[in-house]
């Protein structure tokens, strides 16, 4: 029985922390009382030595230390404040009212305002409950099928999981030692790519069922003009002029320099939002009526989340601010927002700080639990043993992420992305680096991969979300089957990302990698310019730096 202890301790560990967060124990308390208590026994068999708890006060001091984790409470902050501020709200009446006249007008404009919240709060409960409260009621008004407007619903806010600044992205770039920037800036482009599935699965749906998302009636309506006019062609009008100062731009500003693309889009996109911004501005100050109600009113009410995403992820991404720097950024821009809609109180600040003080000791805590785990989980060669298992299977990198993603798909079922995080990645990250797998796209990967977590019946957690502000006449099951169209989505997702790497890493730079074999050192024979005194003088220089005499 020892023997067999002995040698089987590493998957006995990990199976014994599996079976008890299946059971329903804390998981942070799980991680620390499984490495303890198989540390011990480790230690009593003598596979490990009586010194190893010695270096716990050093593993949690690193997490404590960690500069990079600072990010989370910012983002957190900046996204309960922007959701209590009334910005969802104010984004849903204005785009619902720009795509109502269009069949399922409401769903697109949930979806884009769900991207939105993504890159501004980055928390999936806060745009799931904030759009359950005020579209869905809205949706079932007006004759959207049930199990579609729930789908719709809690998909778009699981956006928060991949578009940055998703807290998701932040854990794992810090548990795969890489770039949290070069993280968000592989995330942005299949983020997007996903919206665009999302809105074309509804398009779809209104194809082949039009009576699931009929269009709003002519009364429901409201941003026209005094005629009756709609006002979109002012709107088109204005797009078309920010667009083009924002490509002549481009043109002018760039024709001469190499720059990297992520620079391009981001600087480029800015200059057209301040161009939209200051003409609606000027129109409203000086009563010139160049713009319609519908163009002032998308405007004024798109524009500040746009200057927010800029200030946070702009900055991030021009090398400007470390994402810590830019989610201190956020959440001072948050309060100015929230201060200039008259929404900030004591009230507000106060509910918003206790969230976040909560969520970010949740995450503390599970951190420091699996650094208990792993301390012992390593010091008897788990790394080993989960390498022996995933690097020798068939298919080399295809079988490797095959095996991979549908591990992460079925313990999405029982686990949350916070877990997932904590415990897989870890063990993973190290596997896919000897297999030549960049990790940054193995990062964003799982991310999508992950984002399943959140939509699977019956335990995802944007399910329970929206189940806590639906009407009484959506039932649980209309809930689950909504959502089992978009978690196909993102299994479809996941493929496109492995089929397309480029996606992710379009938008890094690749780093110049040096030959040590190449590398050539010469040494001048007069010193460099140094005086060299004579062998036996006496003349000595105690400040010169050592030098070496080439060999003849």
């Amino acid at each position: 029985m020892m023997a067999f202890l002995i040698h089987n301790m590493a998957p006995i560990i990990f199976g014994s922390m599996v079976l008890l967060l299946l059971l329903g124990y804390p998981v942070a308390f799980t991680l620390a009382a499984v490495g303890v208590i198989f540390g011990l026994i480790g230690i009593e068999l003598g596979l490990l030595g009586p010194t190893l708890f010695q270096a716990l006060p050093d593993r949690i001091w690193g997490v404590m230390s960690n500069e990079t984790l600072l990010a989370i409470p910012f983002f957190t902050f900046m996204g309960l404040i922007l959701e209590r501020s009334g910005m969802a709200e104010d984004l849903l009446e204005t785009i619902g009212q720009l795509f109502g006249p269009v069949r399922g007008g409401l769903a697109y404009a949930v979806i884009l305002v769900g991207a939105m919240l993504a890159a501004t709060t980055g928390v999936v409960a806060a745009s799931v409950i904030s759009m359950g409260l005020i579209s869905l009621p809205i949706m079932l008004r007006y004759g959207y099928d049930k199990r579609l407007a729930s789908g719709v619903i809690a998909a778009s806010g699981t956006l928060a999981q991949i578009i940055p600044p998703s807290l998701v992205l932040i854990i794992m770039a810090d548990q795969l030692g890489r770039s949290v920037g070069d993280m968000y800036k592989g995330a942005f482009i299949p983020g997007l790519v996903l919206t665009g599935l999302y809105m074309a699965y509804v398009f779809a749906t209104t194809m082949a069922r039009p009576q699931w998302a009929p269009a709003l009636p002519p009364e429901a309506r409201t941003l026209r003009e005094p005629d009756g006019r709609s006002g979109i062609v002012s709107l088109i009008l204005l797009l078309v002029a920010a667009v083009a100062a924002a490509v002549a731009f481009e043109y002018f500003h760039y024709a001469n320099k190499e720059s990297p693309l992520d620079e391009k889009i981001v600087i480029t996109t800015a200059v057209g939002v301040f161009l939209a911004f200051a003409l609606s501005v000027l129109n409203r100050g000086l009563k010139l009526r160049l713009l319609s109600v519908m163009a002032e009113r998308v405007t004024f009410v798109l524009i500040p989340p746009l200057l927010l995403i800029f200030l946070v992820l702009g900055t991030i991404f021009l090398g400007i601010a470390t994402p810590t720097e830019g989610g201190a950024m956020g959440a001072t821009g948050a309060l100015i927002l929230a201060l200039l809609r008259r929404r900030l109180n004591l009230g507000l600040l106060r509910q918003a700080l206790e969230s976040t003080a909560k969520l970010t000791a949740f995450v503390v805590f599970i951190l420091v639990g699996a650094r208990v785990f792993s301390l012992t989980f390593y010091g008897v060669d788990g790394h080993k043993w989960v390498e022996e298992l995933l690097i020798d299977l068939p298919g080399g990198q295809v079988g490797f992420l095959i095996t991979v993603n549908i591990l992460v798909f079925v313990l999405a079922f029982f686990l949350d992305f916070f877990e997932l995080s904590f415990i897989l990645v870890p063990l993973l990250g190290p596997v896919a680096e000897k297999l030549g797998i960049d990790l940054i796209w193995f990062g964003v990967l799982l991310g999508v991969n992950m984002q399943t977590s959140f939509m699977h019946p019956p335990f995802g957690f944007a399910l329970f979300f929206l189940r806590s502000v639906a009407p009484k006449s959506v039932k649980t099951t209309d809930i689950y089957w909504g959502a089992v169209p978009f978690v196909v989505i993102q299994i479809i997702m996941v493929a496109l990302v492995i089929a397309f790497p480029r996606m992710v890493t379009v938008g890094l730079g690749e780093q110049q990698k040096i030959d040590e074999d190449k590398v050539h050192i010469e040494i001048p024979q007069d010193g460099g310019g140094i005086d060299i005194p004579p062998p036996g003088s006496e003349e000595r220089n105690d400040d010169a730096p050592p030098l070496i005499t080439p060999e003849k």
